[in-house]
């Protein structure tokens, strides 16, 4: 396994955990309106699925 590969894959999974964490606050806070609250809900969604996706992807490599 590549030390490069590995510190590229935490990396991106700290940035999309990062993201993930601002959306959870704002939509816990509920000053936004509707559509807002729906589109970052999606985003969230989205943000979590790609996460995965990172995941399995660096495990698929090192095999």
């Amino acid at each position: 396994m590549s030390t490069h590969l590995l510190l590229r894959t935490v990396g991106e999974l700290m940035v999309a955990f990062a993201a993930l964490r601002v959306h959870h606050r704002v939509l816990h806070e509920r000053k936004i309106d509707r559509a807002v609250f729906h589109t970052m809900r999606i985003e969230q969604i989205i943000g979590v699925l790609g996460a995965i996706c990172i995941f399995l992807a660096f495990i698929v490599e090192i095999q």
